[in-house]
């Protein structure tokens, strides 16, 4: 840097105004890095100071934090600078910076100066290989954010211009909140942890002073000098400025290492005691004894760190070689990346590559989503994971891919740490026996004395206690406590008791005296936030605590409880997870004075609990740490001799008084030493961020006890006052120091205010935790004494959890400050985090674990959860334990340094376990804060978390979004924060959210809530506007993916007998189809021989004659009225009619296709049996939807197209539709073929009824289009028309007399079979009630069914799902209405898919109150080829269901397991086999049968399957494939038709008809739909029924691929604030459940997924659509 040799603070004025005015126009963009180098160069030169640096050694950085440390924005590297901001920045920075010309408010002087040099150039790597991210796509209407969220930034609710202070509009136009600490959004750097525990110290040295009785005290401390000062309390140990620093060992025999020559079961080591220049003060009792011993190879980081000391005398000789074995490349520990890009399948990988990249630049504009993708693509060629050995074998139960350990990974190589002593705590005389008898004293004795001053929200003194008041005060409401609550004077609260403490932060005075009350009353204080709402972040939780510790009474403040949220009568609302309170005031003019013989009774401080202080786990569950009597006293004795507190001093405490910090020293030791102190509360600090630095200067206060936030506050205005005077500090205690981020806080506040007479010796880290309470602090220092060292450490040695010096790339470095020394009376060691607590060794990290009588004794109300926190007992290597002495976890992760000093690099709260490795959250929050974020995110609003997604965890951060952020900015930003921690930590993020200003869950103090964060992305309530998602880069443990084998027919596939591979051939078959089924037609075949089985159109006009008046058909319209009829004469004359105009209108040849182009009805019936008439062929087609005639015509005029029609049969309103402006619009009308409308026909009859000469002649043609998209007609003869009907009437039992329901569309498969052909055959009535009236009127095909009496019905999959969504909820009130289903036999639903289980059982439950029996409800199951191949019928056992393993069959294979096992899948047969039909189960590849429960393919032999496709060119190839193929080997004779279906026989234990063994088939998928990734085959629906899970929102879910990527389409049901939150809960699940990564979400409305006339979504459509671009979606999050 250009300003290392020069003393910055003798600098001239005018030179400092350059150097500002120099800065300003770097941060602006106005000057190049490289021009700013030289300028300040020049500037500087005439004042270098021209002396010899001493290198400093590798472990610390020597130089203190100076003012050359604060430019924090130069650096010799221009590479390494952040590009310069871009315009828009360029103009809000200026316009914020405008009245403070002078410099100093750079942002790069609030975050680690070295850890943001460090992004930068991580970064700038990035940026020379351009990344390609494909933005997300969003819909414009999509978060509009409202004009509140726009104007008011975090914690700064309430503040609107016109009533903000000056100081406050900088601080918003500048930083916007802050930084560090839980209250606002904690920076604290925690580093991965290693391992390790301590070891004990001898009973003796825990001895507590002797206590005294404290009446004798007080009387005696009365009697005797009011001004006798703590100061003396220190006389057992050397005062800070007596120390006679000792000589510094030799490097050749450091101290650290020397070890006694006897070794008994357990030793101290006499750690040195604290002195300034951080030197032992006295050597080990037994240094005489010891002998050094020879200098190891590799020294551990304590011992020779222990040399790093600053100022190495010039024969010491150099520091020795840290790593000397060790040094480890940077990213050795990473990932291997395979090299090649993934290869397109039929392209050369050279082809791939240059088609791909010309693909990402070439598409055409309005493509935006294929463009992304291929973008996407393009950042996927170097997929992070682990390079894949032999394919994946699935017999294993561990499917996770498990990562081999890298041999270079740093392993701790030091000895086993030996416990550290802090100095003996001093027994002084005046010390009180207890803590209310020191405020007795004080309140006798030195009544005017002040004890508190709080402020008002401006600043300024709202009131002062005396130590006087506050003593009567408190005796006043110990009286009321115990004598005054109950009637009558009944005692309500007993000693012992807890109470709650319920006070705002802006009422210490309340609050003091209440908990000086609770102590007098000998009742324990619970002190708890003020809480706001019942949706209060954590309410619930804090009712645990309540509940857990037996509180029944809180104690408020009249104020506090006018306040509280109440309900409508008055009362205070009951807060959620709450017991139920009784709330008494603590006002004075509420209290009652007790009489002049009331005392009250002060006891000899014990080990009863005294107070209660909450702490939140990681979990989010609050606990109460219960604190003795005796360890707040010992607690209060120990602060005051390492602070050295002394009577009368003046103490600012800027911290919550109500636990922590900010009750040990500003409510307790304050009161113990009679310490006047000035209470800042939070809500001032936001007014005026510089009022705790204004109160020092005006109180001339020796003590201040703050957070890194207080500091970035007070820089941020400190010009609004130039007269501040800080000299009179002796000691700034920063409460969160042991933060490792608070380094660079702590750096650039000295550096600002050093001018101010701050001295550097003043600054004061410490450690702390709700159960161990300070665990180290480092103590005031003596002018001129040199600062102590940091560390600077390597990341990924912190992630492995040792300590390693950091020599290499200072851009992975971790600079960490020392916390000072173990407190006095106190005995720590570093045990591992995990599993037994095993002492660490000297170069690993580890929880610090302390044993002191000043720490808290349990966990209230939970003893299982007490023992391993409270009661720890470190162990050896061996696992014996070093003592008995029990120690308290802390909670910190830290290490021992030199000296004796403790590091402290995380909290195991922010701990994140990643494949084996510790990560820490808030070093994460800081190198995403380093990122440059002011223009995108706020800073104090970023939270970082993990969850566990498939086996392992998954980070996740979460920021805060400006509201004037673009959609780029922020996106870039989240780019960038990727590229940054991937570099830094080489850990992937998982995802990144923004979501708007002020909508994350808060903490009391404005921080954010992380479990709440947490719950509500896992939930699905977190509501973000922008979202990143990156499984690619941090999934590396997915299962290795399959390799196919090669096929072929070896000699183990040889059939013997039946069996194959030792199991049955898994085939089956329905009964024969005999020739005559009803003893009704036998005596009318006289006069109608076998020919009646042949052709429907004979079947019709004999029914017409025999039985002319037997109504064949009920049309019902919506309100179920019967709107049309058809008896068998009224059928047969119809059809002539359209015969006859046919012949006449239509010149139609026999053999000529017709369309029929009707609604759902009578008349499309009648048309076809026209046809047949006429000898034409009917081809029936779903008319177009009028009000979307631009989607559905073109289908319409494909299928004429391709059928090659010669005619249109249709209505009149059809035919003005065909020919209307609108149709026009979408294709050519004139192009129409003849189009006869069959409205108003006159009665003309044909000349001749047409009859075929073969039956094999095609009948009718059935087009329908498949879920791939394929639109397909096959050709159906008439004798398969009527081996079908035949088949259908033996299955389902069907007579004239029979009456059944039909509620199917009418116009392909199986649906079109029923409405149209079965009842003519078999004569049974036919009650039609078209899907589309069920719109209109829910209840209508289940009030026919109870109407009519109906035993039998039909319907879609559509209509179950309609019925289910829409009335399954109002039962009861069909049930009011009468309707009744125990009527019903049989209700089948027809697909040509697998069942859908989980519809079918929740219509059977929830119309069970409807006397729905729960066996009515079964499938059929057709395919193109065939279309009826199973239905269950009325005969027969009910269907089966099985479990078979999801894993298993993604590898082609069926593995039977039991009901709930992981990962299962349940499948229902797909009814019974109809009678003609044969089903053979065949490996698609090899074309040879399979065994028994075996998947494969599913042959069909039966009479009644299709003749062929119908194609215009005649493709025989295609046809002979599908419809007539034979085995490769066993029977390969028979002609068998495939169905492209995948499936399994299973023979079942239950018996047919027969008697036999029944054989089940399960229809698992079509091939066709089948997705191969990663080498396995996945099912759509099984993906879709997962995602659908997800949320609440989801209503309908469709996947499809598009190359290698998974695409994730989801209906969105709920509000579009929801759309981003889909993001990240549909990658987990199908992550979690299916191994797979998503590849894009799609979020779009509800219908947008097409659906076909049966119900089965059409995914290959969806998919084209979104290529095209035309789905609007509400968003497309592109997965990296």
């Amino acid at each position: 840097m250009a300003d290392r040799g020069v003393d910055m603070l003798a600098l001239p004025k005018e030179v400092k105004d350059q150097l500002a005015e120099l800065d300003l126009e770097l941060s602006e963009g106005d000057i190049t890095q490289k021009g700013y180098e030289k300028k300040r160069t020049k500037l500087l030169l005439p004042f270098f100071i021209h002396t010899p640096v001493e290198a400093p050694p590798p472990a610390y950085d020597a130089q203190a934090p100076g003012p050359s440390n604060a430019s924090g924005s130069t650096h010799a590297n221009a590479h390494t600078q952040a590009p310069p901001p871009s315009s828009s920045s360029r103009y809000r920075d200026r316009r914020s910076r405008r009245p403070h010309r002078s410099g100093g408010t750079r942002d790069d002087r609030y975050r680690s100066d070295i850890h943001t040099e460090a992004v930068q150039a991580a970064l700038a790597k990035h940026k020379e290989e351009k990344m390609a991210l494909p933005m997300p796509t969003k819909r414009r209407s999509t978060y509009v954010q409202s004009p509140i969220n726009n104007c008011t930034p975090p914690g700064s609710v309430g503040l609107t211009p016109s009533n903000q202070p000056d100081c406050f509009y900088f601080l918003r136009n500048s930083l916007h909140s802050s930084s560090s600490s839980e209250d606002e959004g904690a920076l604290l750097r925690q580093s991965s942890v290693g391992a390790g525990l301590g070891a004990p110290a001898p009973s003796s040295l825990l001895q507590p002073p002797s206590l005294q009785s404290p009446d004798s005290w007080i009387n005696r401390s009365v009697q005797g000098s009011s001004t006798s000062s703590s100061a003396s309390s220190a006389s057992s140990t050397l005062s800070h400025g007596e120390s006679k620093p000792q000589p510094q060992p030799q490097p050749s025999q450091p101290q650290t290492q020397a070890q006694p020559q006897y070794k008994p079961q357990y030793q101290p080591q006499y750690q040195p005691q604290y002195q300034p220049q951080y030197q032992p003060q006295y050597q080990p009792q037994y240094q005489s004894q010891l002998q050094p011993q020879s200098q190891p190879q590799h020294p551990a980081i304590a011992d020779m760190l222990a040399q790093a000391r600053i100022g190495l005398s010039e024969n010491s000789g150099p520091p020795p070689d840290v790593l000397a074995a060790a040094p480890q490349a940077r990213g050795s520990s990473q990932v291997d990346r395979p090299n090649n890009p993934p290869v397109v399948r039929g392209m050369s990988r050279e082809q791939s590559r240059s088609s791909m990249m010309e693909t990402a630049d070439g598409v055409p504009v309005n493509s935006r989503v294929s463009t992304k993708i291929q973008q996407l693509l393009n950042t996927l060629k170097r997929p992070k994971r682990p390079p894949l050995s032999e394919f994946f074998v699935d017999d294993q139960e561990e499917i996770v891919e498990v990562p081999q350990p890298d041999p270079n990974t740093p392993r701790p190589e030091g000895r086993q740490i030996i416990p550290v002593k802090g100095e003996p705590l001093g027994v002084v005389s005046n010390w009180p026996p207890a803590l209310q008898a020191a405020l007795a004293r004080w309140g006798a004795t030195q009544g005017k004395s002040p004890a508190l001053t709080a402020l008002d929200i401006t600043g300024k003194t709202l009131y002062t206690l005396t130590y006087g008041k506050l003593w009567s005060r408190s005796v006043k409401l110990a009286y009321t406590l115990l004598n005054k609550l109950g009637p009558k004077n009944e005692q309500v609260l007993k000693p012992g008791d807890r109470v709650a403490l319920v006070y705002p932060n802006s009422d210490p005075g309340m609050f003091w005296v209440a908990f000086y009350g609770c102590l007098l009353a000998e009742v324990i204080p619970v002190p708890i936030e003020v809480p706001l709402s019942r949706k209060d972040a954590g309410s619930s939780q804090v009712g645990f605590l309540l509940g857990s510790c037996g509180v029944t009474l809180a104690l408020t403040s009249e104020i506090c409880l006018k306040g509280l949220p109440k309900t409508p009568t008055g009362e205070i609302l009951q807060f959620k997870g709450w017991p139920q309170l009784k709330w008494v005031v603590t006002d004075s003019k509420y209290l009652t004075k007790p009489g002049k013989d009331w005392q009250p009774h002060i006891p000899t401080a014990n080990t009863d609990p005294a107070y209660i202080e909450y702490k939140a786990s990681k979990e989010g569950t609050v606990m109460g740490v219960a604190v003795s009597k005796v360890a707040m006293l010992t607690h209060c004795q120990a602060l005051t001799q390492a602070c050295n507190y002394c009577e009368g001093e003046t103490l600012v405490n800027v911290l919550d008084f109500k636990k922590d910090m900010g009750l040990w020293h500003g409510v307790l030791t304050s009161v113990m030493n009679r310490i006047h102190t000035i209470s800042v509360p939070y809500a001032v600090m936001k007014a005026c961020p510089l009022s705790w630095v204004q109160r020092v200067h005006i109180h001339k206060a020796r003590v201040a006890l703050v957070k890194c936030r207080d500091l970035h506050w007070a820089m941020m205005a400190h010009r609004e006052q130039r007269d501040t005077s800080l000299a009179s500090l002796r000691m700034l205690i920063v409460a969160d120091g042991a933060n490792p981020w608070s380094v660079s806080s702590c750096d650039a506040f000295l550096n600002m205010f050093q001018i101010h007479g701050l001295k550097p010796e003043v600054i004061c880290p410490c450690a702390t935790s709700p159960e161990a309470m300070t665990v180290a602090i480092r103590r005031p220092g003596v002018p001129g004494t040199p600062l102590p060292a940091r560390a600077i450490l390597s990341m990924g040695g912190l992630s492995h959890g040792v300590i390693r010096v950091n020599t290499e790339d200072k851009n992975s470095a971790l600079t960490v400050q020392d916390v000072g020394h173990v407190m006095p009376g106190a005995l720590m060691c570093i045990v591992k985090p995990e599993g037994p607590p095993q002492l660490c060794k000297t170069d690993e990290i580890g929880e610090i674990v302390v044993n002191s009588r000043a720490g808290g004794n349990m966990y209230y109300g939970l003893p299982g959860v007490t023992k391993n926190t409270f009661e720890v007992i470190p162990v050896n290597a061996l696992g014996a334990p070093i003592g008995e002495i029990p120690f308290v976890r802390s909670g910190l992760l830290g290490f021992v340094g030199p000296g004796s000093l403790i590091f402290v690099v995380g909290k195991n709260e922010g701990l994140l376990m990643v494949s084996g490795r510790r990560h820490n959250a808030d070093d994460l929050v800081a190198t995403a804060l380093a990122v440059e974020p002011v223009k995108t995110v706020y800073r104090g609003r970023i939270a970082v978390f993990s969850v566990t997604v498939f086996y392992d965890e998954r980070i996740v951060v979460v920021a805060e979004q400006r509201p004037d952020a673009s959609e780029e900015d922020s996106f870039q930003w989240m780019s960038r924060v990727l590229q940054a921690i991937d570099s830094i930590h080489q850990v992937g993020l998982y995802c990144l959210a923004l979501v708007p200003a002020n909508t994350l869950p808060k903490t009391h103090l404005g921080g954010i809530h992380i479990f709440e964060t947490k719950q509500h992305f896992l939930d699905g309530n977190l509501h973000p506007c922008n979202i990143l998602m990156c499984p690619h880069t941090c999934v590396t443990n997915l299962p290795k993916p399959r390799q196919k084998q090669p096929v072929g027919v070896g000699p183990a596939s040889i059939m013997v007998g039946n069996l194959v591979a030792g199991k049955r051939i898994a085939q089956a078959a329905g009964r024969d189809l005999g020739m005559i089924e009803d003893q009704d037609l036998i005596r009318k075949l006289r006069m109608w021989p076998t020919m009646m089985h042949q052709f429907l159109s004979e079947a019709l006009q004999w029914r017409a004659q025999t039985d002319p008046d037997h109504c064949l058909y009920v049309l019902l319209n919506a309100k179920g009225v019967a709107v049309s009829t058809a008896t068998c004469v009224q059928l047969h004359k119809r059809a002539e009619k359209i015969a006859a105009a046919l012949t006449e209108k239509g010149s139609i040849n026999t053999g000529d296709n017709v369309v029929l182009l009707y609604p759902p009805g009578i008349d499309l019936i009648a048309s076809f049996y026209g046809c047949l008439y006429a000898g034409c062929v009917p081809v029936t087609v779903r008319p177009p939807h009028p009000q979307n005639l631009a989607a559905t015509l073109p289908t319409v005029r494909m299928i004429i197209d391709v059928s090659k029609a010669a005619c249109i049969l249709t209505t009149q309103n059809l035919m003005r539709i065909l020919r209307s402006k609108e149709a026009a619009a979408t294709l050519n009308i004139k192009t129409w073929p003849t189009i006869i409308d069959t409205d108003d026909l006159p009665r003309h009859r044909p000349p001749t009824i047409y009859k075929p000469p073969t039956a094999e002649m095609i009948a009718y043609l059935d087009f329908s289009v498949s879920t791939t998209g394929m639109l397909t007609g096959v050709k159906i003869s008439h004798a398969a028309v009527s081996a079908l009907c035949r088949s259908i009437k033996l299955q389902c039992e069907l007579y004239s007399s029979r009456q059944i329901a039909i509620c199917l569309d009418p116009y392909c498969g199986l649906g079109f079979v029923l409405w149209c052909l079965a009842s003519v055959y078999s004569g049974h009535q036919s009650i039609l009630i078209p899907p589309m009236e069920l719109e209109s009127c829910l209840p209508l095909w289940l009030s026919t069914l109870s109407q009519y009496r109906i035993r039998d019905t039909f319907c879609s999959y559509s209509v179950m799902e309609l019925c289910t969504k829409g009335i399954g909820t109002q039962t009861d009130i069909l049930k009011a209405r009468g309707l009744n289903l125990s009527c019903v036999r049989s209700c089948v639903v027809i697909a040509e898919e697998r069942t859908r289980l989980a519809l079918t059982m929740s219509f059977s439950k929830l119309f069970k109150d409807l006397g729905l029996s729960p066996r009515a409800v079964s499938t059929a199951f057709g395919s193109r080829v065939n279309l009826a191949i199973c239905m269950q019928g009325t005969t027969g056992p009910d269907p089966s269901t099985v479990y078979v393993d999801m894993k298993s069959l993604r590898h082609d294979r069926v593995r039977l397991v039991e009901r709930g096992a992981p990962q299962s899948l349940p499948l229902m047969e797909s009814g019974k086999i109809l009678p003609g039909v044969r089903v053979i189960i065949v490996n698609p590849e090899t074309r040879g049968p399979l065994g028994d429960s075996h998947l494969g393919e599913i042959w069909i032999n039966s009479p009644h399957s299709a003749s062929g496709y119908y194609t215009i060119y005649g493709e025989e190839s295609l046809q002979a494939d599908h419809f007539n193929t034979k085995l490769s080997f066993g029977d390969p004779t028979t002609l068998w038709a495939r169905t492209g279906y995948l499936g399994f026989v299973k023979r079942t234990e239950l018996l047919d008809a027969a008697g036999h063994r029944h054989d089940a088939l399960f229809v698992v998928g079509s091939l066709d739909e089948t997705l191969e990734l990663r080498g396995l085959r996945y099912h759509p629906i099984d993906i879709e029924t997962s995602v659908s899970r997800a949320h609440r929102s989801i209503a309908e879910s469709a996947v499809f691929t598009w190359t290698n990527l998974l695409v994730v389409v989801a209906e969105l049901c709920g509000s579009e604030q929801d759309a981003l939150d889909l993001v990240p809960l549909v990658t987990n699940v199908v992550l979690e459940e299916h191994h797979l990564i998503v590849g894009v979400v799609v979020i779009v409305d509800p219908g947008v997924i097409p659906i076909n006339s049966r119900g089965e979504k059409q995914r290959m459509h969806l998919r084209d659509s979104f290529l095209a671009d035309q789905l609007d979606p509400i968003y497309v999050a592109y997965n990296m």
